[in-house]
Parts: C-alpha cells; structure tokens; sequence
C-alpha cells in the first residue's frame, strides 16, 4: 500500500507544520475495498487517460502570501500561475490525507470527496501539496478559472492511482475562458455553495 512521500525539496512559501507530499498519504483505516477502488490495473482503464506521475515542487505554480486586504485570504496565501497555463491544461494533483468517513475532520477547510459511494476523501490541512493554497473565487473575482477533476495517475509496476487535480477550466462554447491563466494571475476554484452554507450554519 502506497504512503504520503514528504519531500527533502519543498516549494518556496511553505508553512512550517505542514508535511509536504509526495503522493497521497493513506490511513491505515482504510478498508480493503476503498483501496481496491482506489488502486486499480492500467490495464482494466484501457478507454479513460491516465496521466504520467507529476511531482513537485511545480514551477508552473507559486504559493503567494495574500497582501490585498479586500481579499478574503488576506494575511493567508494563495496560489499563483508562474507560467500561462491553457485552458483546459492539468495544473497539479490535490494531495492529503486519504480517509473514509470515521477520520473526517468537520472543521477542515482542505477535506475533498475522492469516491462519494465509498466516503473516501482526501484531507491537506496537515499534509499536502502546493493545491490546498487554492482559494475560492468568491470576493476575489467573477469567476473561477480553475476547477477540481477526478484522475487516475499512473504509478507504475502496471497500477494506475484515483486522484484528485486541479484543471484550468476549459474555453466554454462561448470562448470566453479562451485565455486560461495568466502569468501572476491567482488560481481560482468554486468550492462550492455546500462549503460555505455549512459555514454560515456554524456561526
């Protein structure tokens, strides 16, 4: 069973007390079936993309301490496009902690579904990559420009990982989103209006 890697090598801005990973970190509470949900042949996904292991630290990305006070994040970080990124183009994975539903933590702000009919998630607010500095895009600006996918990550010895990343949103029919993201421009995703209803219930 795979573990979280922490790296020797980790990204210019990141918080002392938070393990940088590698790959995802499993708990040890898992029952087999989430794992044999989660980790599965290449072979058996011969129709769906697997995308090539990516590790960081991402120099298409850098985590930025927010210095606007009109920000929402203001005085936390944020993440930054340090390249144009397309539309439609892979940013990086979401890693964390992967739990089922008796470790979730109610009070993260960093806990993602990674397989609803399992209870699986994925938990950064301890460890994690340069994703979880992701902010929503409310009070920022008027759209998100990015959005979290489910992946499946090839990582070798024939076996294929379920993951979540980040994705610059695609051009729309429209066209409108033809631009991507811009070099210097936050990364912006929706976190969704569950998120921030649970939130206004608990104040």
């Amino acid at each position: 069973m795979p573990g979280g890697a922490a790296n020797s090598k980790i990204p210019k801005g990141w918080p002392a007390g938070i393990v940088y990973l590698q790959a995802p970190a499993y708990s040890k509470k898992l029952a087999d079936k989430a794992l044999e949900a989660l980790l599965v042949p290449k072979a058996s996904l011969s129709s769906v993309t697997v995308l090539p292991k990516a590790t960081g630290p991402f120099s298409t990305v850098k985590i930025v301490k927010i210095s606007s006070e009109s920000h929402p994040a203001y005085g936390q970080n944020g993440l930054f496009a340090n390249q144009h990124l397309p539309p439609d183009s892979f940013v990086l994975p979401y890693l964390g902690f992967v739990h089922d539903r008796s470790e979730t933590d109610e009070h993260s702000d960093y806990d993602l579904s990674l397989d609803r009919y399992l209870g699986v998630g994925v938990d950064a607010s301890k460890m994690g990559n340069e994703a979880r500095f992701c902010n929503d895009y409310r009070g920022v600006g008027s759209s998100a420009n990015a959005e979290f996918r489910e992946v499946w990550t090839d990582i070798g010895n024939g076996k294929a990982e379920k993951r979540m990343a980040v994705y610059v949103l695609s051009a729309g029919k429209s066209g409108k989103r033809s631009k991507g993201v811009a070099k210097g421009e936050e990364i912006l995703v929706s976190y969704g209006k569950g998120f921030w209803s649970e939130r206004q219930n608990a104040t």
